[in-house]
């Protein structure tokens, strides 16, 4: 064992463009962190030090870490792909989507029976969207509010003083175990609680996301299944529906996800940390909102010191993405780009580029490869790189 602890922390859709089969998607040109850098006054010093701006050729200075990019083999460009993928999942058979045409009428009528209500939208929107066309009449009449995106998602929104945050958990549940069956097989049902009046309606942080289980063990299962630390911070536990997972902190906000990284950065544990920071897809990626994702990005450089100067020499620090989410790009979805690489450890001596990496599994066949147990099937460890 090379390194006692890893941090692993994922920027939620911070894309870097370049992606081979975006024409697939309709995403050529998606650059999510380059068209940020263009668009807005935004300043990276610290991520800028780490290579992170070398990758997009923004910036040419001599990193004080490896940096590299890497592609998205499988076939999506949703979070459950990405973080599978991540973990040593290859994704062939993409999720079902219903962007085009809703759900389909069989399932509906499934979910108002099981659910003892009645069910209003089905259509594909944005989620502050839908709440502010549909939320009054399902203030009025009890009625789920459920859309969907270009993703493989059915999401449920409600108001929690219609419908409590409880209920609304158990509402989703119970489509969970419905949409099980192959035909409806989405890959994450979402619960989607809401507060407020007309105009002001506001989602809150009790989002709670039910996934597929993988469908097969991953990086984070050998790791636990040797008695090592698996430290999940944010969306992580929801996403691999706790599998592997050992400790889960769930977090309102970045600045949440944050504190608690560097929270566990003083912890005495021997394994993986793997944080999710949702913020910069959910709030402002899909909202196309650039300033906002700008400003979350200087947020999260202004904390990454504190981070760092707490790592210890034994530390591996490892930031990437997801997927894509150009808030410059056409409609509200993800954008298929690949992803950026930063890999930092005080006891590196010698930061460079690495060469691009064919998979995000290479990832976590790295983790894997630095604590000695299973390699997944799919990915290559990069450890013998970092010298």
């Amino acid at each position: 064992m090379r390194f006692k602890r890893v941090f692993l922390i994922i920027l939620d859709s911070l894309g870097i463009g370049g992606a081979k089969d975006a024409y697939i998607y309709g995403d050529e040109g998606a650059n999510t962190l380059k068209h940020i850098m263009e668009k807005t006054n935004i300043k990276l010093p610290n991520l800028e030090k780490l290579g992170l701006l070398n990758i997009i050729k923004m910036s040419h200075i001599n990193s004080t870490a490896y940096y590299t990019t890497a592609e998205i083999i499988s076939n999506g460009k949703d979070t459950l792909t990405g973080h599978h993928e991540l973990m040593g999942i290859h994704t062939v058979v993409p999720y079902k989507n219903f962007t085009s045409t809703g759900f389909p009428l069989e399932l509906i009528k499934k979910i108002e029976e099981a659910t003892k209500r009645k069910i209003i939208g089905n259509i594909a929107a944005s989620g502050t969207e839908i709440i502010e066309q549909l939320g009054e009449e399902h203030i009025k009449t009890g009625s789920l509010i459920i859309y969907t995106s270009s993703d493989s998602v059915l999401q449920v929104a409600a108001h929690e003083e219609i419908i409590s945050v409880n209920e609304l958990y158990n509402i989703c549940k119970i489509i969970r175990e419905i949409t099980l069956e192959d035909k409806w097989k989405v890959g994450r049902v979402i619960a989607r609680p809401f507060i407020g009046e007309k105009n002001n309606f506001i989602r809150t942080s009790n989002r709670r996301d039910y996934s597929l289980k993988p469908i097969k063990s991953t990086v984070l299962d050998y790791l636990k299944n040797n008695n090592y630390d698996v430290i999940s911070i944010g969306k992580i536990y929801d996403i691999f529906v706790g599998e592997g997972i050992t400790t889960s902190i769930k977090t309102t906000t970045n600045l949440d996800g944050i504190q608690r990284i560097i929270e566990y950065t003083n912890k005495n544990f021997t394994g993986l940390c793997f944080a999710n920071l949702n913020d910069f897809d959910s709030k402002y990626g899909h909202r196309r909102d650039v300033v906002g994702y700008s400003r979350a990005l200087e947020e999260f450089d202004n904390y990454l010191p504190a981070i760092i100067e707490n790592l210890k020499d034994n530390d591996l620090l490892i930031i990437t993405a997801d997927h894509g989410n150009d808030p410059t790009y056409k409609g509200s979805d993800h954008t298929k780009e690949n992803i950026p690489i930063i890999v930092y450890s005080k006891q590196l001596l010698n930061p460079r580029e690495l060469k691009s990496q064919s998979t995000l599994a290479n990832i976590g066949s790295t983790i894997s490869d630095n604590f000695s147990v299973s390699l997944p099937d799919v990915g290559n460890s990069f450890l013998n790189e970092l010298i």
